[in-house]
């Protein structure tokens, strides 16, 4: 309940259009990402943090509608502990031979289930507001992965004479400055079985991560496909260079 509560807020945060950040003139600071450059990639520990995080303290409001749990094996998870974690879920499945609806583990090829059974449940447990799906959050805003970052680390108390709006909180990297939004990420807020540093910075770049692997699961695959197609060109380029040298050098021209 207390999850469901602290999450109730979680709902205009990463809904608002990506064009205000620029009519705000909010800047995003850039982060260093292992998935940055053309070689880049994701850490697979840093992932599995990630989820974590999103289990533990997103997924009380948010969805992640196009994922698996087969998907899971990509971030290094055994098809073993993917049927385990998936057997942890209950999803809705039917109709039976009776003609009802019934309740059944989840199994690997399903998809991670929502946290409310309709729209309009979400929107009555969250102030009338749909908290957005996260699956692809870090494509459809504007600074990508480093706004998710700073806007979950953002929180501040409002400089003097700032006015605040009933029910609001201060985030210098939100458009305006006032969302509704609590604080969600905080030092020791989970626990990392691997022992990891759980202060507040480090969750929320292991959620972030996690979220840019969520929608860019083949970016590491694109990488390396960029990288071959860009070699075989170069390699390309010199051979026929050396062709029309051969094949000239003795014509007059």
């Amino acid at each position: 309940m207390k999850k469901i509560i602290l999450a109730a807020t979680a709902v205009v945060t990463l809904s608002v259009p990506s064009m205000l950040s620029a009519a705000e003139g909010v800047e995003i600071p850039k982060e260093e990402w292992t998935f940055n450059g053309v070689l880049g990639g994701y850490d697979r520990a840093q992932l599995q943090r990630g989820f974590q995080v999103y289990k533990e303290v997103c997924s009380a409001c948010h969805s992640l509608n196009y994922i698996s749990f087969r998907n899971f094996e990509a971030l290094g998870y055994s098809e073993d502990q993917v049927k385990s974690l998936a057997a942890q879920y209950e999803v809705e499945d039917g109709p039976n031979d009776a003609g009802d609806m019934f309740k059944r583990k989840a199994k690997p090829s399903d998809r991670l289930p929502k946290p409310f059974a309709n729209e309009q449940l979400a929107r009555a447990s969250n102030g009338g507001q749909l908290p957005p799906d996260l699956s692809l959050i870090t494509k459809a805003r504007e600074g990508g992965p480093d706004y998710v970052y700073h806007l979950l680390t953002g929180y501040e108390q409002p400089p003097a004479g700032f006015v605040m709006n009933p029910g609001s909180n201060y985030n210098k990297y939100f458009p305006g400055h006032q969302i509704a939004m609590a604080k969600q990420i905080n030092d020791g807020t989970v626990t990392y079985a691997d022992g990891s540093s759980n202060d507040a910075a480090h969750i929320a770049k292991d959620v972030t991560a996690f979220l840019m692997w969520a929608a860019e699961p083949k970016l590491e695959v694109r990488h390396s496909t960029g990288l071959r197609v860009t070699l075989y060109a170069l390699i390309f380029a010199v051979l026929a260079y050396l062709s029309k040298r051969r094949m000239w050098k003795n014509i007059p021209h």
